[in-house]
């Protein structure tokens, strides 16, 4: 074989290995109980994985409030479903885009000690920046439409297992200061 026809091959067998390490499935993220698996696929799993691990540095309001997520609500509550928790929103994310490592709301509860527990994030868009007919989507489930507070959302519980279901609104393992 002359020199030009094994450079040919070469580059066909590194293409090929290169094809095949691209088709080869990713694993399943880790098991988190109650979190993940979340039944609803694989790739609903990774990006609730991938949430997680962006929102792993927020565990302390402080970190929140320090990065740009500044507490926004009191603590939302709907007895005897449970409750929301406390709303740390960065204005900066609120548009038309959603990212799933960069949720527009962490939510949290506050403990009796008064520090706050990271339980889950919300995604937002404003009613007013939203152009189509559809609901927009993350993590494969449209966002749910609020007229009342000009928003489309969605609550992902990723550190604190709702037994309503991980998108679910209230948690009623979350509770709210008496």
């Amino acid at each position: 074989m002359n020199r030009t026809n094994s450079g040919i091959v070469l580059l066909l067998v590194f293409a090929g290995g290169i094809a095949g390490v691209a088709q080869m499935p990713s694993s399943p993220p880790a098991a988190v109980q109650g979190i993940i698996p979340s039944g609803f696929g694989e790739s609903v799993d990774r990006d609730v994985a991938r949430a997680r691990a962006a929102t792993e540095r927020f565990k302390t309001a402080e970190a929140a409030s320090a990065a740009g997520y500044p507490r926004h609500t009191d603590c939302v509550q709907n007895p005897p479903h449970g409750a929301m928790g406390f709303h740390f929103q960065n204005n900066g994310l609120l548009d038309a885009t959603l990212e799933v490592e960069k949720p527009e709301v962490l939510v949290y509860e506050k403990r009796s000690d008064g520090t706050y527990k990271l339980n889950g994030v919300e995604y937002l868009v404003p009613i007013s920046a939203w152009t189509r007919d559809e609901a927009p989507t993350i993590m494969g489930q449209k966002l749910k439409r609020a007229d009342s507070l000009g928003i489309w959302y969605l609550h992902v519980w990723i550190w604190e297992p709702s037994p309503s279901g991980i998108f679910s609104d209230w948690n009623p393992r979350v509770k709210c200061p008496a």
